[in-house]
Order: C-alpha cells, then structure tokens, then sequence
C-alpha cells in the first residue's frame, strides 16, 4: 500500500487529529498529491506555524469536527 493511500485512508476514517507538514521552499513542476486522489474535504484549522532556516516551514493543522 502506498504512503498517500494509507493517509487517505486515514483521514476519510476520521482517524487524524493533527496534522503536522513540514514545507521546503522548493517549485517542483509535478508531484504527488499528499492524500492521493479523493474528492472528501477535511476543514483543517492552522494551529502553529514555525519557519527555521532558508525558509523550512513547519506547519500544525488540526482536524475541524462537526458539532
């Protein structure tokens, strides 16, 4: 199973509650998606932003449940 597969999966079950993404201030022309291919939204709110270096960003979200 892929890496992005498995994180679809985790997200589309509600099984993530934070989710941290670490940013390099590099263009790329193509890439993979990080969650694959999926048509479900998953509202995130930012929680925390860090930048270190030339740029590297850290980035926490967490996961907006319905009411």
């Amino acid at each position: 199973m892929s890496e992005a597969r498995r994180r679809t999966e985790l997200a589309v079950d509600d099984l993530v509650d934070e989710l941290r993404l670490t940013v390099y201030p590099v263009v790329l022309g193509a890439g993979e998606r990080l969650f694959g291919e999926t048509s479900d939204k998953k509202p995130m709110r930012l929680l925390d932003t860090r930048t270190v270096g030339d740029g590297l960003a850290y980035l926490s979200y967490e996961l907006v449940r319905a009411a």
